[in-house]
């Protein structure tokens, strides 16, 4: 355990104890805290201390984790694919069905005109049908990776203000050291 978190099997921290991997976000507000936490710098205000390894394991921990969301992210269009080629076939099959149940009854002499209302009815069915269900599938993954496109605005936001954190952080840092070496005269 360090500082009240958790390690779990692969070395990645959890505030709860448990076993989950933590989410990137959360990742980046323990380095967060972990640097506004941390004890200042003999003689400094800005500066502060922290342990390199540790930051750097989590840093790592983290850069480790956001190769997984992408590749979630591509598992995500890939099922898209999958449901939108699965719902083409569907759709095929239902307006092939109509359109042979459509021969068949224009066949009969008997019931012509009514098999071709059927048949067209059924080949109107089956496109509505078919329409509807991409239009489900296209609302679903369009739903899906609007929520992971926020995902990963907020990622990429949250890792852009730690690294000017530290940026600042390192510039500040280097001005106090140069004032200490070089102390204006009065």
């Amino acid at each position: 355990m360090r500082d009240g978190l958790a390690t779990d099997l692969d070395g990645r921290h959890t505030d709860d104890g448990s076993d989950a991997p933590m989410d990137p976000l959360d990742r980046i507000d323990e380095i967060i805290a972990m640097i506004e936490q941390a004890r200042s710098a003999p003689m400094s205000r800005s500066n502060c201390v922290i342990e390199r390894a540790e930051a750097i394991a989590m840093l790592e921990d983290l850069r480790a984790e956001l190769p997984a969301d992408l590749r979630r992210a591509a598992a995500l269009l890939e099922e898209r694919d999958k449901i939108v080629d699965a719902g083409k076939r569907e759709a095929d099959r239902i307006i092939a069905e109509g359109e042979g149940e459509h021969a068949r009854l224009v066949s009969v002499n008997e019931i012509t005109v009514s098999a071709e209302h059927e048949a067209a009815r059924l080949v109107a069915e089956a496109r509505a049908e078919a329409q509807r269900l991409r239009d489900e599938v296209d609302d679903y993954v369009d739903t899906a990776l609007a929520n992971f496109e926020q995902f990963l605005t907020r990622s990429l936001a949250s890792i852009e203000r730690g690294r000017d954190k530290m940026h600042a952080l390192r510039e500040i840092g280097t001005f106090a050291s140069e004032d200490e070496e070089h102390p204006l005269a009065i």
